[in-house]
């Protein structure tokens, strides 16, 4: 029954990771909600133009400022090397954004600290450990060159929606860039945060991800308790319902609401959910740190479990059912599954 209960709920979890965005609503420092600033045109280089980096190149472009993007795929790239783009820039200070999987962030950094000049600016808008910040913040310093930690939200919307930004560093390396991140962020007076030195942004970005987690899960658990109660005949209806006067109304809920009128029993899905780095270093950071943190670090265990496909801890808590109680052991077959009906599994997983 535990096998079977968290396949429905890693189902769920999987349908809310596809769509992520999430915005950031206070701002600290004794800041006031910026606006977005009119005729500020800058340049700025981005490195990365995946669906993400691609998506903020269009976005900053449609306020107004230049562009020059460098990727390895040359059908999206603007510029023939990395060399290149900077060449390309022309106001100082010359200003990149580095939008990269955090596998090639240290080599990207330490070729962009032998291009630019001091003064320059770098932005590390990827999904990067915090704990990396500083030391890439020392590294360019050493070049006279500024750093900021820039984490981003918003995904596949964030063309069009906005995307919310955690930044760390220097006031006046922020001041500097602010044009960008105000092109970048939502309409409106909140979507960016200042969260301190550097490190802040990407900590607070991590932090952010982690309580993503917790209400998905939470969202999950929920959904498998009305699928699985006789009285409840309209499972999609009741969450459709949520969406105005509750106090769990989300952008995450309308989502998922979205996806169960595509497939109302989430039949098409496996339920296998991934998790991300930023989900594992929040629960080392709290254990670090000495902050309990139990919802954020069940929901992540939840997904270790669902990339088991033998579960064998399950086998083990079975064994010991079988030896305290005399419970009876459903014996696998060859091919791993169980027959419907047997172990209490009606499907036959």
């Amino acid at each position: 029954m535990f096998a079977a209960s968290k396949r429905w709920q890693r189902k769920w979890v999987r349908v809310c990771s596809t769509a992520r965005r999430r915005s950031l609503r206070w701002g600290v420092h004794g800041a006031t909600p910026r606006t977005r600033v009119k005729g500020s045109s800058m340049q700025i280089g981005l490195v990365g133009l995946g669906k993400m980096g691609g998506n903020m190149r269009e976005r900053i472009r449609r306020a107004g400022h230049t562009v020059v993007g460098y990727d390895r795929n040359p059908e999206v790239s603007d510029s023939a090397s990395l060399q290149d783009m900077v060449d390309q820039l022309t106001q100082s200070p010359k200003v990149v954004w580095v939008m990269l999987p955090v596998q090639v962030v240290d080599e990207t950094i330490a070729q962009l600290a032998e291009m630019l000049s001091p003064g320059d600016i770098v932005i590390d808008g990827g999904n990067s450990k915090w704990t990396n910040d500083e030391r890439h913040a020392e590294q360019l310093k050493a070049k006279g060159i500024g750093f900021i930690d820039a984490g981003v939200s918003g995904g596949v919307w964030g063309l069009d929606n906005g995307y919310a930004l955690m930044v760390g560093g220097e006031a006046a390396d922020v001041a500097t860039v602010q044009p960008i991140f105000d092109a970048l962020k939502p309409e409106g007076d909140y979507g960016f945060v200042h969260a301190g030195d550097h490190g802040a942004g990407h900590f607070a970005k991590m932090v952010h991800n982690g309580i993503e987690y917790a209400i998905m899960q939470a969202y999950a658990e929920g959904w498998e308790l009305l699928e699985t109660a006789g009285e409840v005949t309209d499972v999609p209806a009741v969450f459709e319902s949520w969406k105005e006067g509750t106090v769990i109304r989300s952008w995450l809920l309308d989502l998922t609401v979205d996806a169960l009128k595509k497939d109302p029993h989430l039949d098409k899905i496996d339920d296998i959910a991934e998790d991300s780095g930023e989900g594992r270093w929040t629960v080392n950071a709290a254990v670090d740190l000495g902050v309990p943190v139990p919802t954020i670090a069940a929901s992540l265990f939840a997904r270790f479990v669902s990339q088991q496909e033998d579960k064998p801890a399950m086998k083990m808590i079975a064994a010991m059912r079988n030896e305290f109680g005399g419970h009876a052991v459903v014996a696998a077959k060859p091919d791993g599954t169980l027959a419907p009906g047997e172990g209490g599994n009606p499907k036959g997983h």
